[in-house]
């Protein structure tokens, strides 16, 4: 039966206890992990978010009926001891940061009983997710999910204190917004107060802090709550957090040096690791052309190489073809990996075409020197001796070579890289690579909408040396646009604003926007930029991503206390669900079913 905690009052965490307080009494509160029964002594291992201590009831040093209590004690249960800190009687346990000492327990209190959980309470559980989190509360008890919560925590707190300490001011901006559809889907939210009227969540605070910058506030920071209906990964979640900031009167260099200095400082603080600054910077048409992404992992080799060149003449229709409609032919060499068999070279294959590969060519140079290909016969022996040295190719490497529009080139081949990487082992979670990622395009083609769309937002800065080319060639005007990126993930990315309104207005023409259009959804962006505007510039973190890198976590929902699953639901409280017919009618809202719906 479950007792009060009434005249108890805990003195330490369980892994707070040290060593020092051999000797002295201390009070401990907390969850069974197990109990080990030996007959005249009771082993209990206690857990809290800090660790677990040993306790030991023996008849004696506690009285008959509290070792009848402990005896009865299960996993999950929640207690409160009060005991002697005393030194191990049996082996030390140097996996335990408290496997020198113990608690012998001269009182115990049940505080609460618990059933027998679903899935045993244990660091790197091998529970299904499912399970795992529509008992979510479950979960969240686990050590190693504990330790990434307190992390994130660290984190959040550190970079307050440092972006205070550099200035900057933590201010609020709105839940409730209006919806711009450029980008990502919105959250639409009802106004029973206005019918037939919605608000937006923010799927970023860009346009108030730009409007922050606007009102003199200099440097901005806010953890941000952000949303975006759109499809799920790893590492995307339906509401995530932002570490969000702006500043006034600055470049790309003051944004980029602010930054390294903060990422130096978590680093240090949360892990003891040196971030070797400045951190490097690369463009992207380099970050393209030498690994196929825009975010490279950069723990690794294995660089795209172009062999267009090279196999311009050969008679191969592949490489002819990607040639004659405009593409490129590159490769890559998995060192030591020319003895594959074919039918792991096969999946090779079948990975690249979920990549939009038509297919993928090979060659396996073996040990003696002699060569399996895929398209040797179409090839002369000194233009294959060509390739080869092009590609660097030693005994026992295996090349392979994707050919088409370079988009499709540089998505493939970026991919195979990294799934390669994996199936060799290059991917150290020990090591933490970043680069700055600059000079993007400031537009991309949507075949879809048919048009230019912004590849960052439509108040990205162009660079000024390319932007006479805006009329002539739009797609090759770069902008003052960078990304931050660590082992292949992208944790942040920020621009340069534009803060002139010849610019702007130019900007939302090229994206086919009417001036009406740019009125309507930005009105009150634009109002303010009339009445004099600071250059300025931004940046925001994905909270969750940088986390889960820091944590080696291949996960985000592992750094998140309550996260959802991929189709965007909460398995432990069921959202979304259905609501009243009054709540509807409050809201001015007819729901319509589909057919395909109630199939």
């Amino acid at each position: 039966m479950a007792e009060s905690m009434k005249g108890m009052k805990r003195s330490h965490r369980c892994a707070e206890v040290t060593e020092v307080e051999i000797g002295q009494k201390v009070t401990l509160m907390g969850w069974v992990q197990k109990n080990r029964n030996k007959g005249g002594i009771i082993f209990v291992d206690l857990r809290d978010r800090s660790g677990i201590m040993q306790l030991i009831f023996e008849n004696g040093s506690i009285d008959e009926e509290g070792f009848e209590k402990a005896a009865k004690l299960r996993s999950e249960f929640v207690i409160a001891v009060t005991g002697t800190v005393e030194a191990r009687s049996g082996a030390v346990n140097e996996n335990l940061k408290t496997g020198k000492i113990e608690i012998r327990v001269d009182y115990l209190r049940i505080l609460s009983e618990s059933e027998t959980p679903p899935f045993p309470i244990e660091e790197n559980s091998k529970t299904k997710d499912e399970l795992r989190l529509r008992h979510r509360y479950l979960d969240l008890r686990r050590p190693d999910i504990q330790r990434n919560l307190m992390m994130r925590s660290q984190v959040a707190m550190l970079t307050r204190q440092f972006m205070a300490d550099e200035g900057f001011l933590e201010i609020e901006t709105p839940m409730l917004t209006k919806s711009t559809p450029e980008g990502a889907r919105d959250y639409l939210v009802p106004s029973r107060v206005h019918p037939g009227k919605f608000y937006a969540l923010p799927q970023s605070p860009q346009l108030f802090k730009q409007l922050l910058m606007c009102s003199g506030y200099d440097r901005y920071i806010q953890i941000a709550r952000c949303f975006r209906d759109e499809d799920l990964r790893a590492d995307r979640q339906p509401e995530f957090t932002q570490i969000d900031m702006e500043l006034s009167f600055v470049d790309v260099d003051d944004v980029i040096d602010v930054n390294e200095r903060l990422l130096s400082y978590l680093f240090k603080e949360v892990l003891n690791v040196d971030v070797q600054l400045p951190i490097q910077r690369m463009s992207w048409q380099e970050a393209m052309d030498r690994f196929g992404s825009d975010k490279p992992d950069l723990r690794f080799g294995m660089e795209l190489t172009d062999v267009s060149e090279v196999v311009s003449d050969c008679e191969f229709v592949v490489f002819k073809g990607a040639l004659e409609n405009g593409g490129s032919v590159r490769g890559i060499n998995a060192k030591g990996q020319g003895g594959m068999p074919r039918k792991k070279i096969d999946k090779l294959v079948e990975f690249a075409k979920g990549y939009g590969a038509k297919g993928l060519a090979y060659i396996a140079i073996q040990e003696d020197g002699s060569m399996k290909s895929s398209f040797a016969k179409f090839m002369t022996d000194e233009q294959m001796a060509a390739l080869v040295k092009a590609m660097d190719g030693q005994a026992g490497d295996l090349l392979l070579f994707a050919a088409d529009r370079n988009k499709i080139v540089w998505n493939v081949l970026g991919a195979l890289r990294l799934e390669i990487a994996g199936q060799m082992e290059l991917l150290d979670k020990n090591e933490y690579r970043f680069v700055w990622i600059t000079e993007f395009p400031l537009l991309e083609w949507s075949d879809e909408e048919n048009r230019y769309m912004a590849m960052h937002h439509p108040f990205t800065m162009p660079m000024e040396e390319d932007w006479d080319k805006i009329d002539s060639d739009p797609g090759s005007v770069r902008a003052k646009a960078y990304d931050i990126v660590l082992n292949g993930t992208e944790i942040g990315g920020g621009s340069v604003r534009i803060h002139q309104d010849n610019i702007q207005e130019k900007m939302f023409e090229v994206l086919g926007f009417t001036k009406e259009q740019a009125w309507d959804q930005f009105g009150f962006l634009l109002s303010a930029f009339k009445y004099g505007v600071p250059p300025h510039a931004g940046l925001a973190y994905g909270l969750d991503r940088l986390v889960m890198l820091m944590a080696q976590m291949d996960s985000i929902r592992d750094v998140i206390a309550f996260p959802k699953v991929k189709d965007a639901s909460c398995l432990m409280t069921a959202a979304p669900d259905v609501v009243s017919e009054t709540q509807l009618e409050e809201l001015s809202l007819d729901i319509k079913i589909t057919e395909e719906e109630t199939e």
